[in-house]
């Protein structure tokens, strides 16, 4: 089907919500883009004048403000164009358009914005949900672990509608990762079809689903990270204890340390402050030769390139012995499964990203058994002043939420999708989704459909 207009209006978005939503996903910014098709059929590209132009591949750059467009077109020509703000691309093929190494699905609009150019891929949400559950999780997981990940990932997507200006979501961690056409398998397909229009609720509004890789033993309640505590996103045992990170350490001697803190001269001391109710860091304080540092424990985890807060350390010196002030962690062992849990009270909405992902595609590993020794590794030899500091962590990413390998462990146990959604978000309902389940989205889409049941 030929493509409509170079900028999608109001009421065009309006109308294709009465079939689906459709998302907008931002895929990138940069001075220059490329992008082809990816067998026979032509790209169909609007708005350079003169109606829809037919190119087997195209290059974007902005000079002087405007998109200037290099293109090959069907019958091998080139032709050079442009455009003041914005062009589309779509193309009949169901293979998608290749754009650098990734082909997507739906169409491309390409926009100035920031001396870049700006990607924004339109389509419908299920068709992107396809490939953020392969994504996000690996697809050889369980069906009630993927079927719970495109649960939790249509909810976030779908409060998302609207929020920016020229799209919805991010395709990278900011949001959901999103990786296009090759993130698609039948497993992942099945997961988003067999839960079509499914979405969490509570007390009648789609909830903030966000969830993370491996909490490490327990999860974090929301009003530990972010502002607000929100009541579907409490601490519950988690049953990742077959996740790789759920324990883990690392190390940094003399020389990285004085990089890392250079405000400080290196660490002499690191004491924990504040811990939160699961033994997180909060906040830290570095002592080092020409002073002191506090530091939050996002800005320590981040500093230090660790998995998670949830972590304890312990600085060795060489000559002296250890000076350590560690937090105290929470692990507990996985309780059975909880059914419907009720909550009535309800919370104001907060946002934030979903950051914290499985560290790879790959298919998960047989499950070990647990290894005591993951943080009993061998002293390090140092020489006499030598310091080395050494991180015993748990988990991986912010903790709240559905933990993703936990989500596989209760697959594993025999539970459905609905009892680990229900196990993560306490008091969360699961039902279709309705435009009044959020009134900004039913302000925005002024319709219902079949497609929300």
């Amino acid at each position: 089907m030929p493509i409509a207009v170079m900028a999608v209006s109001f009421d065009q978005r309006v109308a294709q919500a009465a079939q689906e939503p459709s998302m907008r996903v931002l895929l990138s910014q940069a001075p220059v883009v490329r992008l082809r098709a990816d067998g026979q059929q032509p790209l169909q590209v609007r708005g350079l004048g003169g109606g829809n132009q037919r190119m087997r591949a195209i290059e974007v750059r902005l000079r002087a403000g405007r998109l200037k467009i290099r293109g090959q077109m069907s019958d091998g020509s080139s032709r050079s164009l442009s455009a003041r703000s914005a062009i589309e691309v779509q193309s009949d093929d169901p293979r998608g358009i290749w754009l650098g190494s990734r082909r997507y699905r739906g169409r491309l609009q390409f926009l100035v914005r920031r001396g870049q150019v700006q990607v924004v891929n339109h389509l419908g949400v299920e068709t992107y949900l396809a490939s953020v559950v392969g994504s996000e999780m690996p697809h050889r997981w369980p069906l009630p672990a993927l079927q719970a990940q495109a649960v939790a990932a249509r909810t976030y997507a779908l409060r998302q509608l609207g929020k920016a200006g020229d799209f919805d979501v991010k395709a990278s961690v900011s949001s959901q990762v999103y990786r296009g056409v090759e993130s698609e398998t039948p497993s992942t397909i099945e997961a988003v079809q067999s839960t079509r229009s499914l979405v969490l609720v509570h007390a009648g509004r789609m909830i903030n689903a966000v969830f993370h890789s491996s909490s490490g033993g327990a999860t974090e309640p929301s009003g530990e990270v972010w502002r607000n505590q929100l009541p579907y996103l409490v601490s519950v045992a988690d049953h990742d204890q077959h996740s790789p990170a759920h324990r883990w350490n690392k190390r940094f001697d003399d020389d990285a340390l004085r990089e890392l803190f250079r405000e400080t001269g290196g660490v002499k001391r690191l004491q924990v402050l504040k811990t939160s109710s699961t033994g997180r860091v909060r906040t830290a304080r570095v002592q080092g030769p020409r002073g002191s540092l506090v530091l939050t424990g996002r800005e320590l985890r981040q500093r230090l390139g660790l998995k998670s807060t949830m972590v304890q350390f312990e600085l060795i010196n060489g000559s002296t012995e250890s000076l350590i002030a560690s937090a105290e962690t929470a692990h507990q062992a996985a309780p059975p499964l909880i059914g419907l849990w009720q909550d009535s009270a309800s919370a104001p909405d907060t946002s934030s990203s979903t950051s914290g992902r499985l560290a790879s595609l790959l298919p998960p590993p047989p499950l070990p058994p647990l290894n005591p020794s993951a943080f009993n590794q061998p002293r390090p030899h140092l020489r006499v002043g030598e310091i080395v500091l050494e991180a015993r962590g748990q988990g991986f990413g912010h903790g709240v939420g559905m933990s993703q390998w936990g989500a596989h462990g209760l697959a594993l146990q025999g539970a459905d999708f609905r009892q680990i959604l229900l196990h993560y978000y306490r008091g969360a309902e699961i039902r279709p989704y309705r435009s009044s389940d959020d009134p900004t989205v039913a302000l925005r889409l002024r319709s219902e459909s079949a497609w929300w049941g």
